[in-house]
């Protein structure tokens, strides 16, 4: 019984304690703030659930776009017995007492059951399959939530079986809102400015906003909230960087398609992020040289040269200063001229090989220099370019199937 006394007055005092973002979180979907496209008026989202007809589903995005907190509205509305677990915390065990509860359920009385899973992209591929048979004959509804993209880390089955939402990072008129919710919490206002720095340095993520808000007034001490306050509290937020995730590629993407598109800026931005975030600056040298030839080509000989040296310069020089190396070789290739004909034509010539196999060269183009050759008519009818004016003579070089194919872009250089 004291147990139970304990508990209550536990659950009592947790409102006081837990953190800001935990006291802030929605609990239906007239609260919630952001990702107007999922469960905007009208939605499909939205309708089933006022309809408490959800869907097995996944939750995609970035920490702080709301995934959870959606997942406990649903919590909050279904008629559905509503169990929730951490992929974390838990292994095969868990998932088949959860079907074997949900199966009883549904016997006894009837009813549904939904199960949450967060981090769903921890659970290895058994403990997925174990929960495929379930969720394909309606024995449960899951809802998965994950900050990496599904396509690369749940199972394709389970996948197909689901309708994906990818949450995106909260624009800054909503996270604004939500902040203003938090001052009003706190019962602090802060200046516009100071809001904006709140605003700008969660980076889309209201957990964020609202954590640096909850930091900066606790620095102020009943106080008011400065620039100091807020920067001290922002500067203590991880970067969102995993090298061997989702945000690794999709950065590594933006850096190469803004050299691409000659955006320098841009390029530096994604370039800082790597190295913020730890990225081994051997990879960003190898990628810019793969760059110097796909992208730049012959448009600019001159690139390629430029990405091998600051691949050598990293090596000699290493972190931090090689920073700055690898800086000069990205703007420079931002800024050359580009072709990608070198890229196009021996991706071309490799498929006609690989659809068709490897044809054997003209007569007149063979190895000659073997005793016999010429009975075999090895090298009859070359023509030495050297022995033409300009060093130039037209004669065929592909073999005879392919006589006249072109595999570099006309206008390539």
């Amino acid at each position: 019984m004291s147990r139970d006394l304990f508990s209550d007055s536990a659950d009592a005092q947790l409102e006081s304690v837990a953190p800001l973002a935990q006291r802030l979180r929605p609990h239906t979907l007239d609260e919630f703030v952001g990702q107007s496209g999922i469960v905007g008026e009208n939605s499909a989202l939205r309708r089933a659930i006022a309809a408490d007809r959800v869907p097995s589903m996944i939750f995609y995005g970035p920490p702080g776009s709301g995934k959870t907190t959606l997942a406990r509205i649903v919590a909050s509305t279904t008629q559905a017995h509503f169990e929730e677990l951490s992929a974390v915390q838990v292994g095969v065990g868990d998932v088949r007492r959860v079907l074997g509860e949900a199966r009883d359920r549904l016997g006894g009385n009837g009813r549904r059951t939904i199960l949450f899973l967060d981090e769903i992209h921890r659970f290895n591929k058994g403990q997925q399959d174990a929960l495929l048979p379930a969720v394909e004959s309606g024995l449960l509804t899951l809802i998965g939530a994950t900050t990496e993209n599904p396509y690369f880390e749940v199972n394709s089955a389970l996948l197909s079986r689901c309708q994906l939402f990818e949450l995106m990072p909260l624009a800054a008129p909503d996270l604004e809102a939500i902040v203003r919710r938090g001052e009003a919490t706190l019962r602090v206002e802060l200046e516009p400015d100071l809001r904006d720095e709140v605003v700008r340095a969660a980076g889309g993520d209201a957990r964020s906003a609202l954590n640096i808000l909850d930091a900066a007034v606790a620095s102020a001490a009943g106080g008011p909230v400065t620039e100091d306050h807020v920067r001290d509290a922002a500067r203590k937020q991880p970067l969102l960087y995993d090298k061997g995730g989702d945000r690794h590629y999709d950065t590594t993407s933006a850096f190469i398609k803004s050299m691409r598109g000659s955006d320098a800026d841009a390029a530096l931005y994604y370039m800082a992020t790597m190295i913020t975030a730890g990225e081994d600056p051997k990879f960003i040298a190898r990628r810019m040289i793969v760059f110097a030839s796909e992208d730049v080509g012959n448009a600019d000989p001159q690139a390629l040269q430029v990405a091998v040296a600051a691949a050598r310069a990293v090596e000699f020089v290493g972190l931090p200063e090689c920073r700055i190396n690898l800086a000069q070789a990205a703007v420079y290739l931002a800024r050359a001229p580009k072709s990608n004909a070198a890229y196009v034509g021996i991706d071309a010539a490799m498929a006609e090989v690989r659809d068709h196999g490897a044809q054997p060269p003209p007569a007149h183009l063979r190895d000659a220099s073997y005793r016999g050759a010429q009975k075999l008519g090895r090298g009859v009818g070359y023509k030495y370019p050297h022995d033409f004016p300009g060093g130039v003579v037209d004669q065929q070089h592909l073999p005879d199937t392919l006589s006249g194919r072109k595999f570099v872009p006309e206008d390539g250089v």
